[in-house]
């Protein structure tokens, strides 16, 4: 067992007790699905939970088996949605050691969601020490392959059972993790994007700068209909005026001008702030380049397309990294950005952070918490 303290939103020590599995995946059969995981459909062995009540605080957290929930039908989470949720990886280094890549941004955009939400704050050490205790458990379930990482799963949901429009009492905090491969199979890939003109993804006062389940539930209707038009993903405009470039249906998107400048659109409380943009714009800065944080409209992007000032575009978040762009569709006609392949830029940046996330370059940052 392992006694932490929390930073006082509790007033007591928190103790994780690990529960014996009683059917832990054979080391064979675990190497066969390592073979090639795809992304989001192997599972580890164990989870973490850690439960939550107005009288307790946070109380019973448990490295225990990985197992259904069994849940009330009048569970709150069921019928108000409060849920909120991260997603981050752990990679196995080149040295043969583990790590993680900034999780102290994540500990803190799981309390700003949290807030959002009107759910209870985990307090961020108790996140990260949550992690840090299913990594250790679970660190044989990292791929050995290229690209291979675990991506990690941290959750939070209304448990309390009642039926009534107010912030739940009781909160059920999990983690749960995936054996990843590659996101692109054969080299970043570039990709063509639906320009939603009918749908939006986020309006100003509303949740879309939390990571909560709704705004993925909302892009699906523009993602079905990307598919339909031949598109990998949609890119959302504004709410206000159908204008502007915010983001895609999961990353955020950045561009890449003649004069070597790059910019991305400002964080407004419409638009997720990615963990990966962020590194971005550091990365950027360390590189001698100019980034900014400017709004940037469609029309003025498909102009720039077509003069040569836009050279290149890519999309950006923790499962792919960085995924280039080569091409928008939308109603009023097609455009081509750069060659329609990966740019010297784009590929420069995937390079850079993915080195330092398995420790392959010198960290300048401090990102990357060993782990082992």
């Amino acid at each position: 067992m392992l006694d932490i303290t929390t930073d006082g939103s509790t007033g007591t020590g928190l103790t994780f007790t690990q529960e014996p599995h009683p059917g832990l995946v054979d080391a064979n059969e675990r190497a066969r699905l390592l073979e090639n995981p795809g992304f989001g459909r192997v599972f580890t062995d164990h989870m973490v939970t850690i439960r939550y009540s107005e009288a307790e605080g946070w109380h019973d957290a448990r490295v225990q088996p990985r197992a259904p929930f069994q849940m009330d039908a009048s569970s709150a989470v069921l019928h108000y949605a409060q849920e909120i949720f991260e997603g981050m990886k752990a990679y196995r280094l080149a040295d043969g050691g583990t790590a993680l890549f900034r999780p102290q941004a994540n500990a803190a955009r799981f309390r700003s969601s949290a807030q959002r939400m009107a759910m209870a704050e985990l307090p961020e050490e108790l996140f990260l020490e949550s992690i840090r205790q299913l990594v250790k458990v679970d660190h044989d379930w990292i791929p050995t392959s290229d690209g291979g990482s675990l991506y990690l799963r941290p959750f939070m949901i209304a448990s309390e059972v009642f039926l009534g429009v107010k912030p739940s009492a009781e909160y059920l905090y999990a983690v749960i993790a995936s054996s990843v491969g590659a996101y692109f199979k054969g080299g970043a890939s570039a990709v063509t994007l639906w320009v939603s003109e009918d749908y939006t993804r986020a309006a100003p006062g509303g949740t879309g700068a939390a990571k909560c389940g709704g705004n993925y539930a909302t892009s699906l209707v523009a993602q079905k209909e990307a598919i339909l038009q031949g598109c990998d993903q949609v890119l959302f405009l504004d709410a206000a005026e159908r204008r502007w470039i915010e983001e895609l249906g999961g990353m955020n998107i950045f561009f890449v001008f003649d004069d070597g400048t790059i910019s991305t659109p400002p964080l407004t409380g419409t638009i997720l702030p990615g963990i990966t943009r962020d590194s971005i714009l550091k990365l950027a800065t360390d590189m001698g380049l100019t980034a900014r944080e400017e709004p940037y409209s469609i029309d003025q992007c498909r102009a720039d397309a077509e003069s040569g000032r836009l050279r290149e575009a890519f999309a950006c978040g923790t499962a792919a990294v960085v995924a280039p762009i080569a091409q928008m569709k939308m109603r009023g006609g097609d455009f081509t950005i750069g060659t329609g392949g990966p740019g010297q830029t784009t590929l420069r940046m995937l390079n850079a952070l993915t080195d330092i996330q398995r420790g392959k370059a010198p960290d300048p940052h401090g990102w990357v918490e060993r782990l082992d």
